[in-house]
């Protein structure tokens, strides 16, 4: 099978690269270093011909980023996938689509479950349910998979308070589940490679780390880890970014296990490893060397 990977400069696309190159699929990268840019209608001297299976890893997982580029977030989260579903439709492919925990309002009192309608009350999960919905008439042959937050994003926003001396607010009425980026591009491998094996299991699936947990707790967590400097101060509280994080974006992930036998892994495992991670990126982003 002839993997496509749609990828920016995020570590998503990396990691995930590195994983799907160590199996027998055959695969391409293809670059979009900004998908809010992207000429959409150059998408046939993009995607090979040969291609069986289009996995678009540009992951967006940042409400904020997304408030404060709405025709930005529209382009990336709605107009590029859509094109790229209409593009597979026509030319019998098909495509793997990330989504997020914010296509929901946090309203209900238990976890979400992969078929419960999205309600999203902000930019990104207004253009992510937009364009699950749309995907969904387009492409039979897709795969939505809706992820919990991204790990990285918290583990910046402590790095950010250290670095400017400052008291980091996270609000502890809001509970979810955090993802890293190992975890996640093991969890889209092993859904690939059983595409690879002939799985017609088509449809919508949601994934994040073990363990439910409030935004706070998230923060005392992170700021408990090796080289995060001991001083800093984390309060329960709501922050003006608070408004855009529903108060309960907890993934029920069981149908992922049933169907492909993949397994929740804890977040916490993954903690120190998303801290190196970041930290490395950091370091050649300053210096000026690739980020491979």
């Amino acid at each position: 099978m002839h993997v496509l990977v749609v990828h920016d400069y995020g570590p998503l696309g990396k990691v995930l690269l590195e994983r799907l190159r160590n199996t027998s699929l055959r695969v391409s990268p293809l670059l979009v270093s900004d998908p809010a840019g992207a000429n959409l209608s150059a998408l046939e001297r993009w995607i090979p011909d040969d291609t069986d299976l289009i996995v678009n890893a540009l992951w967006m997982a940042d409400p904020e980023v997304a408030e404060r580029d709405p025709e930005g977030t529209h382009k990336a989260a709605f107009s590029l996938p859509v094109a790229i579903a209409e593009y597979a439709r026509d030319k019998g492919m098909a495509l793997f689509q990330l989504s997020s925990c914010y296509v929901f309002d946090g309203r209900k009192q238990s976890g979400y479950i992969a078929s419960n309608p999205g309600q999203p009350v902000n930019e990104l999960g207004n253009w992510q349910w937009e364009c699950e919905q749309a995907l969904r008439t387009l492409l039979p042959r897709h795969i939505i998979l809706r992820t919990g937050w991204s790990l990285g994003r918290f583990i910046r926003k402590v790095q950010a308070s250290t670095a400017a001396n400052e008291t980091l607010t996270l609000p502890g009425r809001c509970v979810g589940q955090p993802v890293s980026v190992q975890d996640l591009a093991r969890v889209m491998t092993a859904v690939i490679q059983q595409l690879d094996c002939g799985a017609e299991v088509w449809g919508t699936y949601q994934y994040a780390g073990a363990e439910e947990i409030s935004l706070y707790e998230l923060g005392l967590a992170i700021a408990g880890l090796p080289g995060i400097p001991e001083d800093i101060h984390v309060v329960d509280d709501m922050p003006l970014w608070g408004a855009l994080e529903p108060p309960n974006t907890t993934l029920i992930c069981t149908k992922i296990r049933n169907t492909f036998g993949i397994k929740q892994q804890p977040w916490r495992s993954g903690l120190a490893n998303e801290l190196t991670m970041l930290k490395e990126g950091l370091v050649r982003a300053e210096t000026g060397l690739p980020t491979k």
